[in-house]
């Protein structure tokens, strides 16, 4: 999808220094990535990690 947008210069070369990637639409593309699994890690730690009824899972070998 074509997509216009207008970004802050400075930004963009700090990222693209940062990065290494010069192509713009493919910084963006990570950008968009990094974006996703940063929230995505960021609500998955929001659910706490905690279910104290759960049994353990059973193991091939003894533990």
């Amino acid at each position: 999808m074509r997509t216009t947008v207008t970004l802050d210069d400075t930004l963009l070369a700090r990222a693209q220094d940062l990065s290494g990637v010069k192509e713009r639409g493919a910084l963006l593309r990570e950008a968009l990535k990094a974006l996703i699994e940063r929230e995505a890690a960021r609500r998955l730690a929001r659910l706490g990690g905690m279910e104290p009824d759960l049994q353990e899972a059973p193991r091939r070998r003894p533990a």
